[in-house]
């Protein structure tokens, strides 16, 4: 009885350890992102959303496709997080590629869920569905290793030591790097959101193919240079990366706080 307790337990521990596996950017970076795409709106927009959201801000709402992993009624969600590219492309190649793309996955279902925001006569309930899906995946695909490989999960059979702590690649870019600032999420984004118009302008009019193609980019460099095993030194690594991290948080934000214009503003 006993063992089949804490067969039970470690199960348990097991199914809801999964999700955090895959989380793209952790709890703390989405909001961030969703801070940043919420001081970008237009007044129509943000009068839109919160008419779908209530008084759920999106920097909350972020995080929702990652907390129904817990159910399982979702279960069908969970490939739309990621995108996976299993070589190097050039961006003519990638556009090829995903132009082409008929998986079930964070490119097709983006633009799935644009298109149907667009709709009218969307119920309630799935323009809430939707909105809380689209806000997520848009920050998703800005964590790179959302841009990773098949064969080691986007970084997470990839088993390296953080600050003596074992843990693996995506992990570290999900979490470890943002949480070594040590910073809440409005911190956080105080402290990064200094964007100018041109680069507003630049980042939104870029596809979403470009935003794939560039966390592509930051994944083969990731790849290339982190083997199994490794015992990365924090805070170098936090020097050597960090800025890409904010780059990538505040590109999240600025374009998602483009479509959300695009369709509602």
């Amino acid at each position: 009885m006993k063992l089949s307790f804490l067969k039970k337990l470690i199960i348990g521990a097991a199914i809801l350890y999964a999700p955090l596996q895959s989380m793209a950017w952790g709890t703390e970076g989405h909001r961030i992102a969703g801070q940043i795409a919420d001081s970008y709106l237009t007044a129509k927009a943000h009068a839109a959303i919160k008419n779908i959201l209530g008084n759920e801000s999106i920097a909350i709402s972020s995080n929702w496709a990652d907390f129904i992993k817990s159910d399982p009624n979702y279960n069908y969600l969970s490939v739309w997080h990621y995108v996976d590219l299993d070589k190097e492309y050039t961006l003519p190649e990638l556009q090829d590629f995903l132009n082409k793309d008929t998986q079930t996955d964070a490119y097709t279902k983006l633009n799935f869920l644009i298109a149907e925001l667009k709709k009218k006569d969307l119920s309630k309930e799935n323009k809430l569905l939707y909105l809380r899906m689209l806000i997520h995946i848009v920050e998703d695909v800005h964590q790179p290793l959302h841009v990773g490989h098949t064969e080691d999960k986007g970084g997470n059979d990839i088993k390296v030591t953080w600050f003596n702590n074992p843990t693996n690649l995506h992990s570290v870019w999900d979490s470890q790097l943002i949480d070594f600032q040590q910073l809440s999420y409005t911190e956080y984004t105080a402290m990064i959101n200094h964007t100018t118009a041109t680069e507003r302008a630049e980042w939104q009019k870029a596809p979403i193919s470009q935003w794939i193609f560039e966390s592509g980019q930051i994944a083969n460099k990731l790849y290339s240079e982190t083997k199994t095993g490794d015992v990365l030194n924090g805070y170098k690594y936090n020097f050597e990366h960090i800025a890409t991290v904010n780059q990538q948080l505040l590109k999240a934000g600025v374009r998602l706080a483009g479509v959300l214009n695009g369709i509602f503003g």
